[in-house]
């Protein structure tokens, strides 16, 4: 078996310090630029591997950050993911990633198996039901939580989100613009923060309009595409007849697209719908989707550099940290049309 490559290997190729090296491959400006790109070149050709176990032994950190979400299948989390990872980047930082799929059970042996690595921080989207204790345990044990997206009642941690009342009152209000005064509410949970937090703004929208907010018009459960496209036979079926949807996200409201195209109308002129998150396939849908744009990447952003900053001595104020959501007029949505 090949002998490993030693910081000691590296230093007297080059005639440096042991110290040197070791600062250089931490990318630490105390070295020039030029010098640490002479360094990592002649590591790489050395076939030097950075051990990040051994160096967390020096500095009582393994440069490791958990991230943990309800489930990276949702471009939504996963445009948060990317943002995290190009801030954590910057730092020399890397991340373990673990689904939890709203499992207590499962989020809380991520948390502990973290603990064990050693891990420096942890950001996660809690799963429903998360007690309060769970997160006092990493914080206790010296490794910082940061929350993104859902907030927790009686947790003093910084929370990222997007301000999810406001941003659904932005879609209700565009659909009463347009002339509908019969709109459903189709998909999320009053289990979340977000899923109470969007009702809410949905119905404070109705009311400040004037309109009667009727409970049979909240389709509550779907978050997914298939979720949306199954929901569209409730949708269509209600005796109240509504003319416009507002979707808990855009996988809802491009399902349900789909299931009112299957029925034989047309999304945008037979029937408004609209969606939230503004991801990527929301402007290449057909129709293209109206939707509300919620700042994942700026949460991610935020959130990561909100964690580095704390194991770094100085952070925000603990509490919630609310992105301003902004409107994205498209194709789904038009003037009132009578079925």
């Amino acid at each position: 078996m090949a002998q490993k490559v030693k910081l000691s290997t590296i230093a007297e190729t080059l005639g440096l310090s042991t110290a040197t090296i070791s600062l250089a491959l931490r990318d630490s400006p105390l070295v020039a630029a030029d010098t640490r790109e002479k360094i990592k070149e002649k590591a790489r050709a050395l076939g030097y591997i950075y051990n990040r176990r051994a160096a967390s032994l020096r500095t009582s950190r393994s440069g490791i950050i958990g991230v943990v979400v309800h489930d990276i299948m949702n471009p939504f989390y996963g445009e948060i993911l990317k943002a995290i990872e190009s801030e954590l980047d910057r730092s020399r930082h890397t991340f373990i990633l673990s689904n939890h799929y709203d499992s207590v059970e499962k989020q809380r042996t991520f948390i502990e198996t973290l603990l064990q690595l050693g891990g420096d921080g942890v950001i996660m989207s809690p799963a429903i039901g998360t007690p309060v204790e769970d997160i006092k345990l990493a914080e206790d044990n010296g490794m910082p939580a940061i929350l993104i997206a859902r907030q927790m009642e009686g947790l003093e941690v910084p929370t990222y989100r997007g301000d999810d009342s406001y941003g659904i009152s932005l879609a209700t209000n565009h659909l009463i613009g347009l002339g509908h005064r019969t709109i459903a509410m189709i998909g999320g949970t009053d289990q979340t923060s977000t899923g109470r937090d969007r009702y809410q703004g949905y119905v404070n929208a109705l009311r400040k309009a004037g309109i009667e907010v009727d409970p049979e018009l909240r389709i509550p459960g779907p978050r997914t595409k298939q979720g949306g496209f199954e929901a569209a036979v409730h949708f269509l079926s209600l005796p109240q007849k509504p003319t416009a949807a507002v979707c808990w996200n855009d996988l809802v409201a491009i399902g349900l697209m789909n299931g009112i195209a299957r029925a034989g109308l047309v999304p945008g002129r037979d029937i408004s719908v609209t969606g939230y998150d503004d991801l990527e396939e929301a402007s290449i849908a057909t129709p293209s989707l109206t939707t509300v744009w919620n700042g994942q990447a700026e949460v991610g952003r935020l959130a990561a550099r909100a964690l580095l900053d704390k194991l770094a001595g100085s952070h925000e104020p603990d509490g919630i940290h609310l992105i301003k959501p902004e409107m994205r007029i498209r194709q789904s949505t038009g003037p009132i049309h009578t079925r």
